[in-house]
This record gives structure tokens, sequence and C-alpha cells, in this order.
């Protein structure tokens, strides 16, 4: 039995999802698709509603890190240079997702274990300059990552923040910050080739958007203050791997609606 998306337990759910993944930097994508598709949304309208969300919260999480000092534009633009035509590609495919999802939800949940059980903080910020790539495989990695956003109809954070942190680019808090931009413009793009290609999967109402809006906004607005401002570096770690035990979930499909 499906419930009502304006009700108490949806909307509890919800914001509980935004304030945990907007503390690690992220749109929130991979958990409201959970949330929502227990509540019995399914077709065509899901994947723009969750675009929509994922894209105000990630918006207000990019604007909270960058005003606490955590946005490395050095990064997010080349990164962005090639993901945001590779998620606008992703998001006009409609393609069979189960074998995908699959493999991404493995790649998840092996990113969450190392991410939990590993003791070492990141290298201070005065030797994350040094671990940086070089332009070439951060626009490689924005390519596929983009790619990976528009299909998955996500935003990509959940893929490139443990990417970063378990390679040593950033700090937990400045991948965050990079990983929220990263996430509003692959899910602007992913949105758009999700209109222009897909024509079926209208943009949702206003009277079903703004209670759900409202919502996560709120609790974005918390958790992207905890996130950028009071956990400390190993808690956001610990927060991310959470993260990303939930969207290995709900890429393995034990998140569905009843049938």
């Amino acid at each position: 039995m499906s419930a009502s998306l304006d009700s108490p337990l949806v909307l509890a759910a919800l914001a509980l999802v935004a304030f945990l993944y907007s503390a690690v930097g992220h749109g929130g994508a991979s958990g409201y698709i959970a949330v929502l598709a227990l509540a019995g949304v399914d077709g065509p309208g899901l994947r723009p509603l969750v675009l929509v969300l994922n894209l105000l919260v990630a918006l207000l999480t990019t604007v909270q890190f960058a005003r606490a000092g955590h946005f490395r534009a050095d990064v997010v633009l080349p990164l962005a240079l090639v993901s945001v035509p590779a998620a606008f590609v992703g998001g006009s495919v409609a393609l069979p997702m189960v074998w995908l999802q699959r493999l991404l939800a493995v790649v998840l949940l092996v990113a969450s274990w190392r991410l939990a059980t590993s003791p070492k903080v990141p290298r201070a910020l005065d030797r994350c300059r040094e671990a940086l790539p070089g332009p070439a495989e951060i626009v490689w990695s924005g390519g596929v990552l983009g790619l990976l956003a528009g299909l998955t109809g996500t935003g990509g954070g959940i893929f490139l923040t443990p990417w970063m942190i378990l390679r040593h680019w950033l700090q937990p808090r400045q991948a965050a910050a990079v990983s929220a931009a990263f996430i509003v413009v692959n899910s602007a793009a992913g949105l758009l080739g999700l209109q222009l290609m897909q024509r079926s999967a209208a943009l949702p109402a206003l009277p079903l958007l703004v209670p759900l809006a409202a919502t996560v906004i709120g609790a974005a607005g918390l958790g992207s203050q905890c996130g950028s401002r009071w956990f400390p570096p190993q808690a956001i770690r610990r927060l991310l791997a959470l993260v990303l035990l939930v969207a290995s979930v709900k890429l393995l499909g034990l998140a569905q609606p009843p049938r």
C-alpha cells in the first residue's frame, strides 16, 4: 500500500535523507528514490521529481560549504567541463539499468567499507594540493562520473566524493564542497536531457513539489551547516559510509515499492 507524499512519515523520511546527505555534500537523490519508491511513486515522473529535489538541496549545500571556506574552483571547473555534457547524454538515454545498478552498488559497498574501517584521517590541508592529480585525470573522472550521474538519475556525488577522499585528492569537507557543486551542474544537465529526449517525463506539479521541496531544503540547511562547520572530518567519513550504504541498498533493488 502506497503512502501519501505529504504524509508525516514520508516527509520525515525525506528530511532525514536530506540532512544526512547534505552533511557530506550530497543532494540525496539515491535516498529520495528509495523513500519515494517505498511510498509507491514510480514511472516516468520519479526521475524528474528526484532531480529537482536533488538540485535544490545541492545548491543550498554548495552555498553553505563555500561560505565556510571549503570550495575548490580549481577542481570543480575541470570536473564540470566534461561531466555536464556527459550527464546530459546519460539523462537522455533510457536503458535497462539492472546490471549497471548492481555493479555500482558493489562499488559503493566497497567504498563504504573502506571509509568506515580506515582509521587514517586524510592528510592536512597544506598537503592536499600536492595530492591533486593532473588535469587529464580530473577531466576523465568528470566525464565518467557525469555519465553515471545522468544514467542513474542522480547528481553523481555518491561516486565522486569517495573517489576523491580514498584517492586523497582533498579533505572530507573540501570533497563535500566540490561534490555539491558537481551535483548541481550534473542534476541540471541530467534534468534537461531527460526533458528534451524523454518528453513523457514531465516536471512535477507545484502542489506536489512545494511541500517536498520545503521539507528537504529545511533539513539540508541544518545538515549542510553541521557538515561544513561542526562535524569533524572523521565523522564526515563515517557519515559518508552510511550514505553510500543507503545508496547501494537502493541500487541493489532492496528498496522497491510493494507490488
